[in-house]
């Protein structure tokens, strides 16, 4: 449990206070009070209306600000669900992915292939995800060719496994155009990737 969802907890468990106050009778506060300091005087039933609107008021503002915290924390965190659903997606949307990538391998539009699966599992984590909090860790083994990658996210306890597989696909280079606007001497290889999830580990 977060400080966040501890202080909600307390919230709610002092709002249980008021409302309880809220319900004490008359009768036993008198009894109360004469049992303390017998000559104080008597309270008139308006101050206990008073009180009790008082307290039934304070409890309602502290339900509403506990709901509204516990939502604010819900979009701080990633669920279980929210994570599956997303990885699945993911893996869905990138499988049959193309690219274009220098001499050296090195892709063209992104980074790598982690931070290209961190990315598009925070596309679709949802509107109660949050848009961060998503880690794709490489397995040692990986290569350009055949990759694994763990991907958990904050406040989930399920981990996901995506299997990257890359393939030559000569359809996808891409040759810019010359200085003078003929053909250029520079070809980008194209590669097309094939990618699975499941749960657990890689």
């Amino acid at each position: 449990m977060d400080g966040l969802t501890k202080l909600n907890v307390l919230g709610l468990a002092l709002t249980a206070v008021l409302l309880a106050m809220a319900c004490v009778k008359a009768d036993r506060v008198r009894a109360w009070r004469s049992s303390i300091n017998p000559s104080a005087p008597d309270l008139p039933d308006s101050a206990f209306v008073v009180a009790r609107v008082i307290f039934v008021t304070l409890a309602g503002l502290g339900i509403y600000t506990a709901v509204q915290a516990f939502g604010v924390s819900d979009d701080m965190a990633w669920d279980d669900s929210e994570l599956a659903g997303a990885v699945q997606q993911a893996a869905d949307d990138l499988d049959g992915f193309t690219y274009q990538s220098d001499d050296s391998g090195s892709p063209l539009y992104f980074d790598d292939y982690a931070s290209l699966i961190e990315d598009k599992v925070i596309q679709y984590g949802g509107g109660d995800a949050p848009q961060y909090g998503v880690d794709a860790t490489p397995a040692d083994a990986n290569t350009l060719d055949d990759a694994h990658f763990t991907v958990t996210a904050k406040g989930a306890d399920d981990a996901f496994c995506a299997h990257v597989e890359r393939s030559r696909s000569k359809k996808d280079d891409y040759t810019p155009p010359g200085i003078g606007g003929g053909e250029g001497t520079l070809t980008y290889r194209g590669y097309r990737i094939a990618v699975e999830s499941r749960k657990g580990e890689c």
